[in-house]
């Protein structure tokens, strides 16, 4: 860690969408806020709030198109979109060249599958596993988004790539809801000893119960976060707007810096901005 550079303030995760039923199929009754076009100017009110100065955008569809149009929103100078982790074909044939197509924008600086949907086994597959030898050379990052039954397929897939940088989605979803802490908290910390993960302090919300939920329910969560992989290797991010089914994005940010008031102001400039600036390349 540095002394200096990293006192923005940065949500290493969020999304953007123009919904529409069909391709948000996974948006159900019970999520019915959500169904709605969640829009740059929506984001620019919400940092306004919060008083964050960059973002990373995430892909929330996997579809090339989406990952062109985030690039689009990026690439605007008065953007506050540093980066975009989006989506490309990593498991095809045709992902080196598809690659290179987009290795053009300065703002791509990681790519996701939504890997929690797929059936157990799948990051054990060798295209899969080859597209990912292959975004090594690139110095690109990748998210893994996955449940908590699924850490033991996702440390065995890191071991494969242990000079890759990685990125673990919302601390790999706990069933908070249920009391899920013993049975996600060793897989947790066996996958944090794998020194290129970095993990997001994101998504926590919507593992409790929405309405009922407290900053005192997810500290241990955070505690045990903090431990595994130490202030340099976690960034905040709010999974915007998917946040709002049960919180807001001010609060998010006013919870980890309440947990986080104890750190040194070098560990806690780390957390809300530095690491997520670090681990993704992001420019000004």
């Amino acid at each position: 860690m540095t002394e200096t550079g990293f006192s923005q303030r940065i949500d290493s995760h969020h999304h953007l969408w123009h919904y529409t039923p069909e391709e948000y199929g996974w948006i159900g009754d019970d999520m019915a806020p959500l169904r709605r076009d969640f829009l740059l100017a929506d984001l620019r009110r919400e940092l306004a709030d919060a008083g964050v100065e960059g973002t990373v955008a995430v892909q929330a569809r996997q579809t090339l198109e989406e990952t062109e149009w985030l690039l689009e929103i990026a690439k605007a100078d008065d953007s506050p979109v540093r980066g975009v982790v989006g989506w490309l074909p990593v498991a095809s044939v045709r992902f080196p060249a598809v690659l290179e197509t987009f290795r053009s924008s300065n703002r791509l600086c990681g790519l996701r599958h939504i890997v929690q949907g797929e059936r157990p086994g799948f990051l054990d597959g060798d295209a899969f596993n080859l597209g990912i030898a292959h975004l090594r050379e690139t110095g690109l990052v990748y998210d893994i988004l996955i449940y908590a039954r699924q850490l033991e397929e996702a440390t065995r897939f890191v071991d494969r790539h242990p000079t890759q940088s990685f990125v673990l989605d919302h601390i790999a979803k706990p069933d908070i809801r249920n009391q899920g802490f013993a049975p996600w908290a060793q897989g947790f910390r066996e996958l944090a000893r794998r020194e290129n993960v970095t993990c997001k302090l994101s998504g926590m919300v919507t593992e409790t119960d929405w309405n009922h939920w407290s900053s005192a329910e997810l500290h241990p969560y955070f505690e045990t976060a903090l431990e595994s992989f130490g202030p340099d290797r976690l960034m905040i991010g709010t999974d915007w707007p998917v946040l709002t089914v049960g919180g807001t994005y001010s609060n998010w940010w006013k919870t980890v810096e309440d947990w986080t008031a104890a750190l040194s102001h070098q560990e806690r400039n780390m957390i809300l901005g530095g690491t997520a600036t670090r681990v993704y390349n992001l420019r000004s």
